[in-house]
């Protein structure tokens, strides 16, 4: 991913250094075992510890492999002009390059999983300190874009709180799932390589053994984790999406905060325009650009092929990266947005009572009038609220139908805002216990 969305923490789990040094702690672990198992001498391993505090030189390797054209080779090679080729003799007995390549990339993707953990335990926190600020903020509600019933923000937050919570608990699961190493040999049999050296090796990366890898980890389990990152961006874009139509210059219920000497646009200098969660619902894009690739490398041919290793050099990365920087950026809005209660109230007596109609509806149902009848009364009323910015509730009291139902203090009854907001408290409950 470019720099211009990247995080320094995120970017260092997936960069060369990072993964050499992950493919020698195999390496050396796998040594170590292999030791204890009688399999090599015990002078070999500790000669290849020798080199735990070493600085992989990446161009090095990189030169090695434009001959080799195998990358595991070149970094093997490399590690024997450190410690010695005769003491590096041993190193990667009985292995394959598999048992490397898939044991790291699942370390790296444990990591950025934990890093990817805290970040959405900051968006919650967020989160749930502003939809208890505004628990009681009064706004309009709207389905299909169009005025509804009252709600408030605060459960507007909360709605993104519980969603965002079964994200972490999808994140949490798929850490887990992810969390297996293998280090079984050609074709995953352990012809060549005890078992014990694969749990020794997981267990000295906080690792579990896959419980059956042929030559490569099984990818149903990649596909998974990358599923629950494009899920956790399509929430990340349900909130922005929120937020973008709140800071629409006709709605002005909310808005990114704006910095001062911030610019809007190049061309007209009263814009203020929603960058940040514009940026995030393309950014949202990108992470889930990586779902179908990530399903699409499941099925590989017999005990192995390699299809799936191009992809996976770059969703494990940008993914991660891209969505951990937004997960960062969308906590920083949320933290910082300015909410504006007046407008929410303003735009909701645009049509002045006509988020009432279903409580009038109901009404006359009560009153013993049909709810086909009810409906053709409470309609034609609010129509007309519609066409001409009446008010709702003195077209009613004009109805003699209506008036006749459920009488003017019957009428005026159904217009008390907080019959909508009564089990606000209920709802906060559940979500936030």
């Amino acid at each position: 991913m470019i720099p211009r969305y990247s995080r320094p923490e995120m970017v260092a789990i997936w960069s060369p250094e990072t993964k050499f040094k992950i493919w020698y702690e195999i390496e050396a672990h796998a040594c170590d075992a292999q030791a204890d198992l009688g399999v090599i001498p015990r002078e070999n391993a500790d000669a290849v510890w020798k080199a735990k505090d070493v600085d992989f030189d990446v161009a090095r390797i990189d030169e090695i492999e434009a001959v080799t054209k195998h990358d595991v080779i070149a970094f093997l090679t490399h590690l024997a002009e450190h410690v010695g080729s005769d003491e590096a003799r041993f190193v990667h007995q009985g292995m394959t390059s598999s048992d490397v390549l898939d044991t790291c990339l699942n370390v790296q993707l444990v990591r950025a999983a934990d890093i990817l953990i805290d970040d959405v335990n900051a968006l919650l926190a967020a989160l749930k300190k502003r939809a208890i600020e505004h628990k009681n903020t009064v706004r309009v509600g709207r389905s299909h874009g169009i005025h509804a019933e009252p709600t408030t923000m605060g459960l507007t937050f909360a709605r993104f709180y519980a969603e965002m919570d079964r994200n972490l608990a999808r994140l949490k699961a798929a850490r887990e799932e992810i969390a297996t190493g293998a280090i079984s040999g050609a074709v995953g049999t352990f012809a060549n390589i005890d078992p014990a050296v694969e749990e020794h090796v997981c267990a000295k990366l906080g690792l579990k053994p896959e419980p059956i890898s042929t030559q490569v980890i099984p990818r149903d389990r990649h596909a998974m984790f990358f599923a629950v990152l494009g899920v956790i961006a399509s929430s990340i874009e349900n909130v922005a999406i929120e937020i973008r139509h709140m800071q629409r210059t006709e709605v002005l219920e909310g808005a990114e905060f704006f910095s001062m000497g911030q610019k809007g646009s190049s061309a007209m200098p009263h814009k203020k325009n929603p960058v940040l969660t514009e940026n995030l619902t393309g950014l949202a894009r990108l992470v889930r650009m990586s779902v179908i690739p990530a399903m699409e490398n499941v099925a590989l041919w017999h005990e192995r092929d390699i299809s799936h290793s191009s992809v996976e050099r770059a969703i494990g990365p940008d993914s991660c990266i891209t969505l951990d920087f937004a997960l960062a950026r969308l906590t920083g809005v949320i933290d910082k947005m300015l909410i504006f209660p007046e407008n929410m109230l303003d735009n909701m007596n645009k049509f002045p009572g006509l988020v009432m109609s279903q409580r009038v509806l109901l009404a006359l149902t009560q009153a013993g009038v049909s709810r086909e009848d009810a409906y053709v009364m409470v309609q034609r009323n609010a129509l007309h609220v519609w066409e001409h910015r009446t008010d709702f509730r003195e077209k009613l009291l004009a109805d003699a139908d209506v008036v006749a139902a459920l009488g003017e203090d019957g009428i005026n009854e159904k217009f008390n805002m907080e019959y909508h907001t009564k089990h606000v408290d209920t709802i906060f409950k559940r979500v936030f216990g």
